[in-house]
């Protein structure tokens, strides 16, 4: 059971976080969301195609992206976050700084999804208090180089130990082990090669104690082994959702909502049949 704001979210099958980036430099969907209200609109209909979660993002964190002042970032969350808090499921909000956590868990904020792992000065103490879930996540680098030459002895047991490092702090800081949850990172400084390596072994974070959350939705990884460009990246999406859950996945952050959860109903249905 993941503890999760005002929610409670049975893990016993795995669970959407439908994305929502209010950016104008995502790498799949930058510039199509630029109001809140068509942010608001675009949420609704990830819920209506099944979205158990919506992960709502001011600022892009892909490969070069650059930082967002917070102010801006604010002005782009907010609202959104205020529009959507009667809708019925779980808020989450993709940031590294402090102050806007702060502000989005006084906005009505169900979970914090932070690609810094709460390592911020000051990260810890904006949410040890609250009831969010947490979402700590991998990276090497920074997004505007962490790409250039990612490098790893093991990449599996070094995430894995990154993982572990940051979840014995957020408890030291007070968080209950239930409000925890990890995502490896995948495309954040890693290769093709890193990112398959994770993939495979990804049962492998088990061991942490911590749900798994994946996010793997049109990542550029998908375009090398395909040749597709990102918006034709929906099928090799959900194969990948399909292997992420296959390894232990619970979450999967994901830009088409109703492909994976036919996938996901798949599985469940052998699932059923096999118990």
């Amino acid at each position: 059971m993941l503890h999760c704001g005002r929610f409670k979210l049975s893990l016993e099958h795995p669970l959407i976080m439908g994305i929502v980036n209010v950016t104008p430099d995502s790498f799949s969907d930058g510039g199509l969301l630029p109001t809140a209200s068509v942010a608001v609109e675009h949420a609704l209909r990830l819920v209506d195609e099944g979205a158990d979660i919506l992960d709502i993002g001011g600022e892009s964190t892909r490969p070069g992206a650059k930082p967002v002042p917070t102010g801006r970032e604010l002005e782009r969350i907010v609202p959104v976050l205020e529009a959507l808090h009667g809708l019925g499921v779980p808020l989450s909000v993709d940031t590294q700084k402090p102050e806007v956590m702060v502000a989005a868990i006084r906005a009505g904020a169900d979970m914090i999804n932070d690609v810094n792992a709460l390592q911020a000065e000051g990260a810890l103490d904006a949410v040890a208090a609250s009831s969010v879930a947490l979402c700590l996540m991998h990276k090497q680098g920074e997004p505007q180089t962490m790409q250039q030459e990612p490098d790893y002895k093991n990449v599996v047991a070094e995430v894995r130990e990154f993982l572990a490092v940051r979840i014995a702090a957020a408890l030291a800081a007070g968080v209950t082990h239930e409000r925890l949850l990890v995502d490896p990172g995948f495309g954040f400084g890693k290769s093709l090669r890193h990112n398959l390596l994770l993939l495979k072994h990804l049962d492998r974070l088990d061991a942490l104690g911590a749900p798994v959350l994946a996010g793997l939705s049109r990542k550029s990884m998908l375009g090398v082994i395909t040749g597709r460009g990102v918006g034709e990246r929906v099928h090799a999406s959900v194969a990948a959702a399909v292997l992420a859950v296959m390894k232990g996945a619970r979450i999967l952050r994901v830009h088409d909502v109703r492909a994976t959860r036919d996938a996901l109903k798949v599985i469940k249905a052998v699932e059923r049949e096999y118990e």
